[in-house]
């Protein structure tokens, strides 16, 4: 199996290591694993893309490359310029430091990836590592994830659904649990899940020469969701496994809003 890799950490990342060592588990002996990562932290630019200017790109090492831009860059560079002569059959992204559920999912560069390598019809999957109090001053917080990250990616290759008919492809959100691997209780299939009152917000600082700068910072992360969603199932110990597809229509208000609307439009 030919796998590609990335993140929205940077190259650098400890998270990046984490997730090459699962790939190279995955991709067995005769696979090869390619490593298209960002140069710099990319955190929270969602799913955009480089459009009106170009990426530098630079070879580190043995398919280790990186690219001065977004994640989804990065899967663009490595389907068409890395990898163009023979594509991945599989693209991960992560290990993100943080978690990605819930509304994460909105602005998250490691989910942005795997949607990128989706909408080229490539199989990819997401993962994160939530941090907490358990696992935050551990000598590997991702542990969690390095522990169970193969056997969940392998499950989900093996019984996963992958909708290869479709135009809007399904790819995967896994979270990981903020406990040591061997607390982790196990996994559940779980939807995406909101954290009410927990958004972002901004904090001003005025720096010494006297202009004012505005930092956004996140809310709690630990607040349980709604029972079934993904930050729930993290919080209570178990590794979330999310659905997800590009389609951003809302399906369940189309027949709704075409009863309401219809005389109106008319």
């Amino acid at each position: 199996m030919r796998i590609l890799i990335t993140n929205d950490d940077g190259i650098n990342a400890p998270g990046l290591e984490v997730l090459h060592a699962i790939a190279t588990e995955l991709a067995g002996p005769e696979g090869e694993v390619w490593t298209v990562a960002p140069a710099f932290e990319q955190s929270g630019v969602g799913h955009c893309i480089s459009y009106t200017h170009p990426t530098m790109i630079a070879e580190l090492g043995p398919r280790r490359f990186a690219a001065e831009g977004s994640p989804a860059d990065c899967v663009l560079a490595g389907l068409y310029h890395v990898m163009k002569d023979a594509p991945p059959d599989l693209v991960l992204s992560g290990v993100n430091r943080g978690n990605n559920s819930g509304e994460n999912v909105l602005y998250s560069g490691t989910i942005g990836a795997a949607m990128e390598a989706a909408l080229h019809g490539i199989k990819s999957i997401a993962l994160s590592q939530f941090y907490g109090p358990q696992n935050v001053g551990l000598e590997d917080p991702f542990e969690a994830a390095a522990t169970h990250g193969a056997a969940v990616i392998r499950a989900l290759l093996d019984k996963g659904l992958w909708d290869e008919t479709e135009d809007y492809r399904l790819f995967y959100n896994v979270n990981f649990p903020p406990l040591p691997a061997a607390a982790v209780k196990g996994s559940r299939v779980a939807a995406q899940g909101f954290r009410r009152y927990a958004g972002f917000r901004i904090e001003p600082h005025n720096s010494p020469t006297g202009r004012q700068f505005l930092w956004i910072k996140g809310g709690e992360q630990g607040k349980p969701t709604l029972p079934g969603t993904d930050v729930t199932a993290n919080v209570e110990g178990y590794i979330s496994i999310t659905p997800l597809r590009c389609d951003l229509t809302a399906h369940d208000r189309l027949a709704a809003l075409e009863t309401t609307l219809g005389a109106a439009l008319a």
